[in-house]
């Protein structure tokens, strides 16, 4: 994104011993410049069935969120096809294409990271994060979900710790749901 633009974020899901939980962190910036500390980048939708979060520009992600929720509620709250749906709309439609944001969304069966590309992708491990500190965060839930006893929202949490302390463009105000 561009140097003046809203930049960074964590968000990761991690599906582990039959449960599923997404976690993001609260920072917003504007170029070097922190202007919120705790925005909600994750949530429920769909009668909370349905975790959500968001990594990119805050409106384009509310705006893709609204999307997403329409599609829900048009598919009888069926995710993979709801997900496949948004893909198909962000990547044909001229206001659409412009957003500058990636979508984690996930229930008790799937995981999909969705992107404007028209990118619907299931990580073959259960286990995906995106924006400035999805990699830090990926790679310590890949190596905590091998290696500990934790469950799926203590391996999120202590995840996110991870990239806290390496990523500038990630704090520690966590949201974190679990199904």
């Amino acid at each position: 994104m561009a140097e003046n633009g809203m930049h960074g974020t964590t968000i990761l899901s991690v599906r582990h011993n039959g449960k599923v939980a997404l976690g993001g962190d609260g920072q917003v910036t504007l170029g070097s410049t922190v202007v919120k500390h705790s925005a909600q980048k994750v949530r429920r939708m769909y009668d909370e069935k349905i975790l959500t979060g968001f990594a990119g520009g805050t409106a384009d992600a509310f705006s893709l969120f609204a999307r997403f929720e329409e599609k829900l509620e048009k598919y009888n709250g069926n995710l993979p096809r709801s997900a496949v749906e948004l893909a198909k709309d962000w990547r044909t439609d001229k206001l659409l294409r412009r957003l500058e944001a990636m979508l984690l969304v996930a229930d008790v069966d799937n995981t999909f990271l969705i992107s404007g590309n028209g990118d619907v992708v299931e990580p073959d491990d259960g286990i995906v994060g995106i924006g400035s500190g999805g990699a830090f965060a990926q790679s310590a839930a890949m190596a905590l979900a091998a290696h500990s006893p934790l469950g799926a929202r203590q391996i999120v949490e202590e995840s996110l710790k991870v990239a806290q302390s390496i990523c500038i463009y990630t704090n520690d105000h966590f949201t974190i749901e679990e199904l």
